[in-house]
């Protein structure tokens, strides 16, 4: 199976356990040229732009740590762009959450970064 097969089975887990959990879900995938955000949603009153990482194994570190400062400032970008294209309001509450999958255990990382 390949990296991308794999990413897009990871994601679909992801969605139905956020699903789950009361997420609504707005969009998946969401691109622009700024990059790419994994998945957008509403978790209470908060707007949030989730980030999905996973890591079969530990050899290269754990899937949170795979989103570093750069990813951060290129989620932001993003996440500016999307509410900007959606016209969301200014008050609208933000956050950005990260879902680490190692292995099969999932963790869901809330406010996971401040925006960049």
């Amino acid at each position: 199976m390949n990296n991308r097969r794999v990413g897009a089975q990871k994601e679909e887990e992801v969605c139905a356990h956020l699903l789950s959990e009361g997420v609504h879900i707005l969009e998946r995938n969401f691109r622009c040229r700024q990059g790419e955000i994994d998945v957008i949603g509403y978790d209470g009153e908060y707007l949030v732009f989730f980030e999905v990482k996973y890591r079969k194994t530990p050899n290269k570190g754990n899937a949170a740590q795979a989103v570093g400062t750069a990813k951060q400032r290129k989620i932001c970008r993003v996440a500016d762009y999307y509410r900007f294209l959606h016209h969301c309001a200014e008050d609208t509450p933000v956050r950005f959450d990260v879902i680490a999958v190692d292995g099969k255990q999932l963790s869901w990382i809330q406010n996971a970064f401040d925006y960049q």
